[in-house]
């Protein structure tokens, strides 16, 4: 069951201030299915892409270590592809995740960065805090927040296949 994302988007006039956004769901899933999702293969295929995309077939690759890197291609509805690549830069399990997303061929230097933090909870739940540092996005973006909201729905819906009951998100 959906309750909603917290947000959180810098509030500073500053224009120096990077670009970010962070959203915090819990789900009704021990914290280690939560991190399997997010650094195994065949987990990773089955939800890191927004509702009505898919993933390409053989596209998902993942070497999940400290300077490993990653790649898995969306297909939107219209045959549009979306290859995506990173660095996996921090690999602390089941706790850290610390990588870059952007397109094959982009200097990691210069791309997004994505910190997953993922908090044990009583009664088996967990808290996933999804920063994004390098992209200024909010609910109704119908761009990159809405898209890694949606993904979040998807990984919702895996973790209760895999655990076998419902999630709640805030």
């Amino acid at each position: 069951m959906t309750e909603h994302d917290t947000v959180t988007s810098p509030a500073s006039a500053d224009t120096t201030h990077a670009p970010q956004f962070t959203i915090t769901r819990t789900f009704d899933a021990p914290r280690e299915l939560v991190w399997r999702a997010w650094t195994e293969q065949a987990d990773a295929a089955a939800w890191w892409h927004p509702r009505d995309i898919e993933i390409k077939p053989g596209s998902v690759d993942l070497d999940t270590r400290e300077g490993g890197s990653y790649r898995y291609t969306m297909v939107a509805p219209d045959g549009s592809e979306y290859p995506t690549a990173g660095t996996f830069r921090e690999v602390r399990a089941p706790e850290r995740l610390v990588m870059t997303w952007g397109s094959p061929g982009d200097d990691d230097d210069r791309v997004p960065v994505i910190t997953i933090t993922l908090r044990e909870l009583d009664g088996g739940r967990t808290e996933m805090l999804f920063h994004l540092l390098g992209i200024d996005a909010a609910p109704g973006d119908d761009d990159v927040y809405d898209g890694w909201s949606s993904a979040f729905d998807m990984l919702d819906e895996h973790l209760a296949e895999t655990a076998g009951g419902p999630s709640e998100v805030r």
